[in-house]
Parts: C-alpha cells; structure tokens; sequence
C-alpha cells in the first residue's frame, strides 16, 4: 500500500464530534458528489476510487441523516483498470446539502458556509475530508517532502489554502491541466499537516524517516569532509616531500639551518601526517616543542628554497 493509502484508512478510522463528522462530509461532499435528478427532487452520487473513502462516506451519511445508500463497483477502462466505487443517495439531497453548508437562497455553494468550519477542530476535520478525496502524500523514503489536494476550482483551492494558514502553515496553489493542487513542500509542514487531520502514525513514521535521512546525511557529510582533508593533507605532504627532493638533488640539503633540517626529515620519516600530529613526531624525534603555524612556516619555507633552486 502507498503512503496516501495509509494516510486516509488512518483519517477514515478516526472517531469525531458529531460537528465535525458534518465537516468532514461536507468536504467529502463537495470535492466528490454530483446531483441527480428525479421527479421526487434532487439525490446525490458519490464517486471515488478509493475503498476507504467511499467506506468513510457511507458511514458518515448514515452517521447523520440515516440516508440510504446504494452501492455500485466499477472497473476503468483505462491502464490502471481500478476500481471505481459510485454511491447513490436518491433522497434527502436538498437536506444534506443545506447541512453541510452547500447549498442556501443562493443555489450551490462554491465552498462551505464559515459555520460549518467555524471551530478549528472542524476545519481540520474538512481539510481530513479533502484529503481523503483527493488528497496524496510523497512517501517519507523519498528526499522530496510534497503533501497535496487536487479540486476543481480555484475559489475552493482558495478557500483550503485559507483554512490551512489558520494553523501557521504556508501552502501553495499550482495549476495541473483542469485542476487546482493545493500543496504543502517543506517537511515541517507536510509533519503538522498529518497530525492535523489525525493522521498521528502517519506522522511518526514520516518523522522517523526524516529523521533517519538526515542522520545519514549528516554522517555522509561528516566522512565526505574527512576525505577532503585527507586528501588534502596528502596532497600538501606529497608537494612538501617534493619540494626536500630537489634540494637534496641540488646538493642544498647540508646547508640548511637545524630547525629546517629537523622539520623536512620529520616529514619524510611521516609522509602522511597532518601539521598537527607532525608537531607531535616532531617533539618526540628532536625533543623541542613547536607550534602547528610554526610548522606550516618551516615547511614554506622548504618549498620556496626549492622554488628557487629550481629558478
């Protein structure tokens, strides 16, 4: 199963105050219910090819208003083959839509009435219910944090993206083809967001992954570093050793002061070493102390003898 799937059966079996059961079936409503007509007036058909959320609708139908529903299962025509699950509730659907906020005087509702999600329990509920229509999430494994809901028009995608920043969360809107995606990209939201809408596990094993790719990152840049500098120091000592070999070859070596001579026999004797722990071979071969700068100034200054015997 996807991460989006775990998501939704984790939202659907979530237990709600009466008020929010009505938001989140307002959302469901909206995003995934068409009218039908009779001469007995006006019912509702549910379309979805998610199990969970169709189970959840039924539910949350019968939960409120004792509706009937009826059940039907589809297979698409298309790769994919899913299924596609239609409910019908032939009645009440004047009353329903008046109570979830979708319908007034004015007809059909471009979203909710602010009293359907005047509580922010209930406005988490409805964004629960968005996403569990059309709502999908990147799996934690992958490095790119995206959580998003697809509608069908940009004054519900406003009205998401209204909701969403009254609990600090800054989410976008883009456009796909015919629809409006309202998403959410940094991890710190994609967290808040799922335990917003009650998706807690969801969360901790999204946290978890995190967590566990940025330790790796960490490491993996801790030990790129180390190499770097490895690399660095043996560049550094290979340039050095150079450097004493042609003054050797130039017959200079004998004529150098103590102090260098010591300094470039203890780097040919640890050809590898970091200044650091030269200073160390150093103390313990000749018995006096010197400095890292002191070190890397002595070493300069083999290499500009070279340079100029090599002039």
């Amino acid at each position: 199963m996807s991460f989006s799937t775990d998501i939704k059966q984790e939202i659907a079996n979530n237990e709600l105050e009466q008020h929010c059961k009505r938001a989140q079936l307002s959302a469901l409503t909206k995003l995934t219910s068409s009218l039908i007509f009779s001469s007995n007036g006006f019912g509702l058909s549910y379309t979805s090819e998610s199990p969970t959320t169709s189970k959840r609708t039924v539910y949350l139908l019968k939960e409120l208003y004792d509706a009937k529903t009826q059940l039907e299962v589809a297979r698409k025509t298309n790769l994919k083959k899913n299924n596609v699950y239609k409910i019908t509730v032939p009645e009440k659907g004047k009353e329903i839509l008046e109570n979830l906020g979708l319908y007034s005087s004015r007809g059909l509702e471009k979203h909710p009435l602010h009293e359907v999600v005047t509580r922010n329990c209930c406005a988490a509920s409805y964004l629960a219910g968005a996403f569990l229509a059309y709502g999908s999430c990147n799996d934690p494994s992958n490095a790119s944090y995206h959580l998003e809901i697809s509608v069908n028009d940009l004054e519900h995608a406003n009205f998401l993206l209204r909701l969403i920043s009254r609990f600090s969360l800054q989410a976008k809107i883009a456009k796909r083809r015919n629809r409006y995606i309202v998403y959410l990209k940094k991890a710190d939201y994609v967290s808040d967001f799922l335990t917003l809408i009650g998706a807690h596990n969801a969360k901790m094993r999204f946290e978890d992954e995190r967590i566990g790719r940025d330790i790796r990152n960490s490491v993996s840049r801790i030990d790129n570093c180390e190499i770097a500098n490895e690399e660095k120091i043996i560049r550094a000592g290979e340039k050095q050793l150079n450097s004493i070999k042609t003054i050797i070859e130039a017959d200079a070596y004998d004529k150098l002061p103590e102090k260098l001579k010591n300094v470039a026999e203890a780097r040919q004797k640890y050809p590898e070493s970091s200044l650091l722990e030269l200073c160390d071979y150093y103390m313990s071969m000749f018995g006096g102390s010197i400095s890292k700068s002191g070190m890397k100034h002595r070493l300069n200054k083999l290499e500009a003898i070279a340079s100029e015997l090599e002039d």
